[in-house]
């Protein structure tokens, strides 16, 4: 929550500046939409992609402790129902102490289009803020703008590559089992998720998402002893006061050297 507030302050504050660059950063981010193609049901399927300067890196949806989760405000847009975001894995990066998770050089981040109107073409016109780092941290924000028609059919080869760079599911990974024990603590909860899973690959990280909003999550701790991965931490509400967990809404990821893999929900352990 504290983390929120003060980015909270700092956009305030950056925002009175141009959109794409910083007094003495010159432009570390910028972002078109890659327009992409039509599925049969109609759904359309484009991307965001962000271009990074050299040493910058931007933040996954869940950024780790020192990082800025993006946001995108789709309110301008027309023709426009619902939106689905597509992940590629990200990078874990361990650098004096701290831990972030995100992307570096280029991001390009799938969307699913559905429009009100599946016959007319979908006016995307979408606000982004999010965090970007290098030597020092600079939130900025973005405006991104497309009319997407309805001529393309065949997937565009950006884009399936960043859909194919997803986190495995659950079954892809061959996960078994995933629990998740909860104890009251004095701030929320202390969870332990124990997972039958094969090793993803190197030092793993294992991510834990509420999925309820006003409700935060710490960094966990984890063990592996064979297929079993234990990872521990903290849950809570942003407000403070009593917090009533539904583990069906939980999303645990794995992040190895070799895979991610993603386990939506877990059942009592």
């Amino acid at each position: 929550m504290i983390r929120q507030l003060a980015f909270a302050l700092v956009l305030c504050l950056a925002t009175a500046l141009p959109s794409l660059a910083q007094d003495g950063v010159g432009t570390p981010v910028t972002a078109d939409i890659l327009p992409g193609w039509v599925k049969p049901d109609g759904t359309r399927v484009a991307a965001i992609r962000f271009a990074l300067a050299p040493g910058w890196k931007t933040y996954w949806r869940a950024p780790g402790d020192a990082g800025i989760p993006p946001q995108f405000d789709w309110t301008g847009s027309q023709n426009l129902r619902g939106v689905g975001i597509t992940w590629p894995a990200p990078q874990v990066f361990r650098e004096g102490g701290v831990l972030t998770i995100g992307y570096k050089n280029e991001l390009v981040l799938p969307i699913t289009l559905a429009p009100r109107d599946p016959g007319q073409p979908v006016r995307l016109d979408v606000t982004l803020d999010i965090g970007v780092c290098s030597d020092i941290c600079v939130p900025q924000r973005l405006q991104v703008a497309a009319t997407l028609d309805q001529s393309q059919r065949s997937p565009s080869p950006a884009i399936a590559a960043a859909l194919a760079a997803r986190a495995f599911s659950a079954t892809e990974g061959d996960v078994r089992s995933a629990t998740c024990a909860l104890r009251p603590t004095a701030d929320g909860f202390r969870i332990e998720a124990r997972l039958d899973m094969p090793p993803t690959g190197g030092q793993e990280l294992v991510v834990i998402e509420p999925g309820q909003a006003g409700v935060w999550a710490s960094e966990t701790d984890s063990t592996r002893s064979g297929r079993t991965l234990t990872a521990t931490g903290e849950l809570g509400a942003d407000a403070g006061g009593a917090v009533a967990i539904d583990r069906s809404r939980i999303t645990i990821t794995v992040l190895g050297d070799r895979q991610a893999v993603e386990i939506r929900g877990c059942t009592g352990g």
